[in-house]
C-alpha cells in the first residue's frame, strides 16, 4: 500500500520525505487556505517540485463540465506530476471522460458508494477516493466500502487505483492494508501516531536503563 499525504503544509511533507515513505500529496482548497496560501498555481508549482516525481492531488472548484475540464488543463499543466480532483457528480464524470481521452490524470472524489467508483473508473478515473472517515461519521462502516469496491475492482480487472481517503486513525490504516486499498492519504497527525505504542516506550527506556548497567 502507497502511502500519502492529505496537507498543504510544504514542512509536514518535507518531514515525511525524509522518513523515506512518502508516495505522494493530496491536499485541497481548504487545506491550502488553512496554511495562507495566497496564489494556488504557485502553491501547486511549489508542492509539485518539491514531491517531484510523485503525484500530487489538486482540486478543481468548478461545478460544470466545461470548467471542470479547463481548470483541470491549467492545473495540470504546471507540472506533469500534478493529479486532477474531480468531485463525484454528473458533470464531474462526464469531465473525467474528457481528461482521460486528454491523456489527464485524474481523482475523483467525494465517493461513498461502490456504484460512484465503478463509473467513476469507467469513465477513465487514475484514482478513485472513498472516504471512509465521513461515513464512520454518520454511524455507518467506512472500511465496508473500500472492501465492496476492492472486490468489485478486482473482479474486471478494473486499474483503476483506490485511495483509502477521509482517514481518521491509525487502525483505519491497518484496516486499509488488509482489504486491499492501492493508497492510504492520511493527516501528518496520523501519520505521527504510527510510531506512537506504549511498548515501543518502554523497551526503549529498558535499553537504555541496562546500557547504563553496562557502562558501571
Amino acid at each position: 500500500m502507497q502511502f500519502y499525504i492529505d496537507t498543504a503544509n510544504l514542512d509536514q511533507i518535507k518531514e515525511m520525505m525524509n522518513w523515506g515513505v512518502l508516495d505522494g500529496v493530496t491536499t485541497n482548497p481548504s487545506l491550502v487556505a488553512k496554511e495562507g496560501h495566497k496564489d494556488f498555481h504557485e502553491f501547486v508549482n511549489k508542492i509539485s517540485e518539491l514531491v517531484y516525481p510523485r503525484p500530487v492531488s489538486c482540486e478543481v472548484i468548478s461545478l460544470d463540465t466545461e470548467g471542470m475540464v479547463k481548470e483541470a488543463e491549467e492545473i495540470h499543466s504546471i507540472r506533469e506530476n500534478v493529479v486532477v480532483k474531480i468531485p463525484c457528480t454528473k458533470e464531474g464524470i462526464k469531465a473525467v471522460a474528457i481528461l482521460s481521452q486528454k491523456k489527464i490524470p485524474t481523482n475523483v472524489t467525494l465517493i461513498f458508494s461502490p456504484m460512484q467508483a465503478l463509473v467513476a473508473a469507467k469513465a477513465g478515473a487514475t484514482y478513485v477516493s472513498p472516504f471512509i472517515g465521513r461515513i464512520d461519521d454518520i454511524s455507518s462502516d467506512g472500511m465496508k466500502l473500500i472492501k465492496e469496491i476492492v472486490e468489485i475492482f478486482e473482479n474486471y480487472a478494473i486499474e483503476t487505483q483506490i485511495i483509502a481517503a477521509s482517514i481518521r486513525h491509525p487502525m483505519h490504516l491497518v484496516e486499509a492494508a488488509l482489504i486491499g486499498a492501492d493508497i492510504a492519504t492520511a493527516p501528518f497527525s496520523v501519520w505521527q501516531k504510527v510510531f506512537n505504542h506504549p511498548l515501543t516506550d518502554v523497551g526503549i527506556q529498558r535499553f537504555l536503563e541496562d546500557w547504563k548497567k553496562l557502562q558501571g
